[in-house]
């Protein structure tokens, strides 16, 4: 659907079960998911450190490393951002308190 973010999912996946030495993101993948979450977790916190600074140029960057480690987060649990936009598209036209009520678990 995008071409930047169909070719990172490649790479992603390219890189999954390549030596860990090799690239940043096949590290990521042999210190397992618990770092991998962590890492997403750190960026999101650096992107709303961003958000919050009055400076909107800072998001940007910090945007692209939080989805990017979403992108690794997702290609670990075996899934991608094909599953994302359907959930997406499922809730689409669905208000958010409807939608949030009708979840469960």
């Amino acid at each position: 659907m995008d071409p930047v973010f169909d070719r990172l999912e490649a790479t992603i996946r390219a890189r999954r079960d390549a030596p860990a030495d090799t690239s940043y993101t096949t590290s990521l993948f042999a210190k397992g998911r618990p770092k991998i979450a962590q890492k997403l977790g750190e960026e999101a916190v650096e992107t709303v450190i961003a958000a919050c600074s009055g400076d909107e140029a800072s998001i940007v960057p910090e945007a692209a490393d939080l989805m990017f480690h979403l992108a690794v987060l997702l290609a670990d649990a075996g899934l991608s951002l094909d599953d994302v936009r359907a959930e997406l598209e499922r809730r689409e036209g669905v208000g958010g308190l409807v939608e949030k009520a009708g979840r469960t678990g």
